[in-house]
């Protein structure tokens, strides 16, 4: 075990990967200094919330409370910001012109929110939604009126819209795939939610994209789409995507590729540095190439294998991705990575609005589970996809036979 205090482990990054993986060194008994740098003011804290809640003191929840940082002797820079790293020296450079020195050096830096093409500089209705400030911008903006306009019909924004109609704002979605989440989700999963929004008086408009906007000084005034239609109102979100953070590992050298190239664990192409979470492009057990994986669960797994990199212990069993989303009373879970050419297999569940989508492979084993207000159909899915079996179809569709009897048969071939 690595515990020599004259070891260093510094942290670019104060997210959910970035601060798990601290906690983690600590709790398994790394000694030598530790140091957080985050570029926000904020303790770190998470980020669920934003898109979900938005709005209201419950959107500002610390990952760990304050003193957890000092108790543990964890140093934490906020508003400090990475400018470069030098791997020859092992230095990194704040912006300020501090340079730290590590031994080994994690990024953590996440992504960011691609922006809305033409849009006018210092346009301050129109935004992204990353960060605390940025929900408390949101907020601001929604409270002094006018309608909303999503551009990105993606999870984050389906979030926001389910919050937006609760407070019974008029929200219109634009997407430009032939439906929303069309690059995550099954199609049986972006029509049930597309109905659900619709039904709560969501505006859905599909196939469409931005040409223009409409401004009246520094506010936005209207979305002009490409068929000439105008969507008037006083915020837009953006919600198109966001980029892995590029220019530190490319300061440092580092293979890149559409995110930092990683192995399983972590382990950049410079052995002293180490990148999890969004930022990250890895392998991900039973699917071929690399991934950057982007959800919370995800980065915070990293940062579990990374630590048990970094500490020289026995590798660990990786777990099945997964990801979760609240929209309106709908409860989200979601394992597996969805891939093209699967067959969907329906299943109703007992319960309000309760349903799930199973992703077959040929050869009938489930590669993904999308679970609706049906937690038990999401575990058992979790394991149908760790056990890589083939199930039956026919059994698998009906809510008569319980799945814990098809997990014990795949468990048991």
């Amino acid at each position: 075990m690595t515990t020599h205090t004259d070891q260093s482990v510094v942290i670019i990054g104060a997210g959910h990967g970035g601060a798990g993986l601290a906690a983690l060194l600590r709790q398994s008994g790394f000694t030598g200094p530790i140091t957080m740098i985050g570029d926000e003011q904020h303790l770190p804290y998470h980020r669920p919330p934003l898109s979900k809640k938005f709005d209201g003191p419950s959107v500002q929840q610390l990952l760990r409370p304050a003193e957890f940082y000092a108790e543990n002797q964890i140093e934490i820079r906020t508003r400090s910001r990475a400018t470069a790293i030098r791997p020859d020296d092992k230095i990194v450079v704040l912006a300020d012109g501090t340079e730290i020195g590590y031994d080994t050096l994690v990024l953590a830096t996440g992504s960011h929110p691609r922006a809305l093409p033409g849009t006018p500089e210092g346009t301050t209705s129109v935004m992204t939604l990353r960060t605390l400030d940025d929900a408390a911008t949101l907020n601001r903006s929604l409270t002094r009126g006018g309608e909303l306009a999503i551009v990105g019909g993606g999870y984050v924004g389906m979030e926001v819209a389910a919050v937006a109609r609760s407070r019974d704002m008029h929200v219109t979605v634009i997407e430009r795939e032939n439906r929303i989440l069309a690059r995550v989700a099954s199609a049986e999963l972006s029509t049930m939610l597309t109905d659900y929004h619709r039904e709560r008086g969501t505006t859905i408009l599909t196939n469409r994209s931005v040409s223009d906007l409409r401004t009246d000084g520094a506010e936005v005034t209207g979305v002009v789409l490409d068929d000439g239609t105008v969507v008037d109102c006083g915020t837009v979100l953006v919600g198109i995507g966001a980029a892995p953070d590029e220019e530190l590992p490319r300061s440092a050298g580092l293979e890149y590729d559409d995110g930092v190239i990683t192995d399983e664990y972590g382990r950049t192409s410079d052995p002293h540095i180490f990148a999890i979470g969004d930022v990250a492009r890895r392998p991900v057990a039973g699917h071929h190439g690399l991934r950057r994986l982007e959800s919370i669960p995800a980065a915070t797994e990293h940062a579990r294998h990374a630590v048990t990199a970094i500490l020289g212990h026995e590798p660990e069993d990786h777990e099945v991705p997964w990801f979760w989303s609240d929209q309106f009373d709908l409860k989200l879970k979601i394992a597996g990575l969805t891939t093209p050419d699967v067959t969907v297999v329906t299943r109703p569940t007992p319960g309000k609005n309760a349903v799930s989508f199973f992703h077959i492979q040929p050869g009938s084993n489930v590669v993904a589970v999308e679970a609706i207000n049906a937690p038990s159909d999401f575990n058992a899915g979790k394991k149908l996809i760790r056990s890589g079996a083939p199930v039956d179809l026919d059994a698998l569709a009906d809510p008569s036979v319980k799945l814990r009897d098809l997990v014990g048969r795949s468990e048991s071939n």
